[in-house]
């Protein structure tokens, strides 16, 4: 990695904008190939939202301050560029809290499910019918998992193809229909409807009714990691996944420069010029392919045409870190390190989303906040240096962009995110916060505005933009071998390799990989 630096050459075969971990997977696989390349990323320092850093003064813990979790991530590419990672099981999938009659309790949901998720079924419901319909639900979500999967790092397979694999009514129920439907008739329970449809909303400000069907897209990409949905912890936090990446690349000869920030691009659809700035004075290479990691909405700009603010993304989050001297303990009476050790639930009962919804749609913080935390200092303790304690993250659901923009609205938000918590624990929670070297709480809050302002991302949108389906819809262009791999504009050697390519969204390296097929195709 040169800071600043000069590149080595004039004209490369390919130049990345944007180091964030797509980027890097490109820049590995198309080095390895034998191909020149050069990575310029405009902050410090690579891994765009999959870092780790100090973000508590007085406190050596590195927290997973953006990206926390990998799921799609395929083993195949870990194998393929022979990353030093260690992605980490959890026992827990989820647990959620709740109050029947008075009494504090729990949904808890193993991985795999044991004895004790069914029990914990049968006493938030008196049956085991719920339980039932959860296995048969997600049995048939995992068949379609099974049948997506393989293709994501192959050219993409057409919505016919994918859709003869699987049950009909499985592909209506995800695909051809509002996600909200299926989940009310598959099951009875508030709670369970709930938890169930909180994967549709991570990151999304959407009805589950919504006739766009963005809540089933987003459903779909929270559950088909490796045929199998589970969400892992990185060894390291999210900045050794990024740490291996670039390993992986500059071994393979690929130059990456930082503090680079990129303003022009020129492309005449054969050849290509990007301009940058380095802190000194503005420097330019070209390159055969130009490969973008930054939002689709923000290359256009770079090509140069002017900023359409209808047509901007908008994210819809609320990240907050916290640094813990010890895990609070529950009024349930469950253990901290079981609840917090999987996604812990907050709010997230089928009506709590729907009247949330409709409160952050009229443009209220909503009054009864969801979201969802976990520790990940329960899996990994190696983010914590000496610092004996815990780390939580938070990630607050309809909370779009929009409700920030007026005074108030985010310290309002994170009150209740933390009021959430606290309705469940049986101690005050701000005796359990560290406080750092000035003295202050351990909590650091970040909405959409600080996202885009830190990374660059429009709207502070974590997907870049709205996801789409994983395949070829009917009639799509598949000429090229950038409309093949999903990756194309509409300048035959700008090629997407970040989240804004068909299969991009969340850390997985799936677009840069097929960025990368891609070019090496077109050779």
């Amino acid at each position: 990695m040169n800071p600043a630096g000069t590149p080595s050459r004039s004209d490369y075969d390919a130049i990345i904008v944007g180091g964030g971990h797509n980027g890097l997977t490109s820049a590995a696989y198309l080095a390895r190939a034998g191909l020149s390349v050069l990575v310029l990323e405009r902050l410090e320092s690579t891994g765009g939202a999959a870092v780790s850093k100090q973000a508590f003064s007085g406190h050596e813990a590195r927290l997973s301050r953006y990206s926390y979790l990998v799921s799609l991530m395929p083993e195949q590419l870990v194998a393929d560029l022979g990353l030093n990672l260690e992605l980490r099981s959890r026992e827990v999938a989820s647990w959620t809290p709740y109050v029947r009659d008075g009494r504090p309790q729990g949904l808890l949901a193993q991985r795999p499910e044991g004895r004790r998720t069914r029990e914990s079924f049968e006493a938030l419901t008196g049956s085991p019918d719920e339980y039932a319909a959860w296995q048969a639900f997600y049995g048939e979500v995992g068949a379609l998992a099974a049948a997506v999967s393989p293709t994501l790092l192959e050219p993409l397979r057409p919505e016919v193809e994918i859709a003869a694999r699987v049950e009909e009514q499985v592909w209506t129920d995800n695909v051809k229909e509002p996600l909200g439907a299926a989940i009310e008739r598959r099951f009875s329970d508030d709670l369970v409807r709930g938890v169930v449809a909180t994967d549709a909303l991570i990151g999304t400000f959407a009805d589950l009714a919504d006739p766009s069907l963005i809540q089933n897209r987003c459903f779909l990409y929270h559950l088909i990691g490796n045929g199998t949905g589970e969400w892992r912890v990185p060894v390291g936090g999210m900045g050794a996944v990024t740490d291996a990446l670039l390993a992986a690349a500059v071994s393979a000869g690929a130059e990456v420069i930082t503090g680079a920030t990129v303003s022009d691009i020129f492309s005449d659809g054969s050849n290509g010029e990007v301009s940058w700035h380095d802190g000194r004075g503005h420097r330019s290479a070209s390159a055969r392919f130009i490969l973008s990691n930054v939002a689709p909405w923000v290359l256009r700009n770079l090509l140069g045409e002017e900023p359409d603010a209808a047509s901007k993304p908008s994210g819809s989050q609320l990240k907050i870190n916290l640094l813990l001297d010890r895990l609070p303990q529950l009024a349930s009476g469950e253990d901290p390190a079981i609840a917090f050790a999987g996604t812990l639930h907050l709010n997230e009962s089928w009506g709590q989303l729907r009247r949330a919804y409709d409160e952050a749609a009229a443009g209220q913080v909503p009054s009864e906040l969801p979201g969802e935390i976990y520790c990940h200092s329960l899996s990994d303790r190696s983010i914590m240096g000496s610092f004996d304690g815990h780390t939580l993250t938070y990630f607050g659901l309809h909370t779009p962009a929009a409700l920030f923009e007026t005074p108030g609205n985010k310290e309002i938000a994170v009150e209740r995110a933390l009021a959430s918590i606290q309705q469940h624990l049986a101690e005050p929670l701000l005796d359990c916060i560290a406080t750092d070297a000035e003295g202050r709480p351990c909590i650091e809050a970040k909405v959409p505005q600080e996202i885009e302002a830190d990374l660059a991302m429009p709207g502070g949108h974590i997907f870049h933009g709205d996801l789409e389906w994983p395949w070829a819809p009917k009639r799509a262009l598949l000429d090229t071998p950038a409309q093949q791999w999903g990756v194309a504009t509409e300048l035959d050697n700008v090629l997407l390799c970040g989240s804004g390519a068909r299969r991009g969204g969340a850390v997985s390296g799936i677009g840069g990989h097929n960025a990368a097929q891609a070019v090496l195709a077109s050779l």
